[in-house]
């Protein structure tokens, strides 16, 4: 029987532990990335909240309390909040959940005095909700 010897080049090591730094780069990138994108919508959706006398602003910070938040800055049913879980259902259900959302910022826009199509604006497009969701947070009355 032949035993061979497996070794491995410092070139294979190298290119490994390359790899890996790469990944740990990016994921450090991405997590500082997204830290600074929540911190932003937190503070934008309190400030919102605090322009219309929404209570309890401070929900802005926590996961679910947010979209509770977003109910009641603009004034519709707090149950609509349930359709998160349209989410779980394939296609349909994110189809229904994203026309929700469309109307809540439409009437989150409204009750800022601003055009309800910056709902759309604020839920669609991808550069331009930060754009305008600190318009309606800081924006002029």
């Amino acid at each position: 029987m032949d035993y061979t010897t497996t070794t491995t080049s410092t070139a294979d090591l190298a290119s490994v532990a390359g790899l890996w730094a790469w990944f740990a780069t990016f994921g450090v990138v991405a997590l500082v990335f997204g830290l600074a994108l929540y911190i932003f919508g937190a503070l934008a959706l309190m400030k919102i909240a605090q322009r219309t006398n929404t209570p309890n602003a401070w929900l802005a910070w926590i996961p679910i309390g947010n979209v509770y938040l977003i109910t009641q800055i603009a004034k519709v049913p707090w149950w609509t909040m349930l359709a998160i879980f349209l989410a779980w259902i394939p296609f349909i259900g994110s189809i229904g959940l994203l026309a929700l959302m469309i109307w809540w910022w439409w009437k989150v826009a409204e009750n800022r005095n601003k055009p309800g199509w910056w709902g759309l604006m604020v839920t669609l497009v991808p550069v331009a909700n930060l754009i305008f969701l600190g318009m309606l947070a800081w924006g002029k009355d």
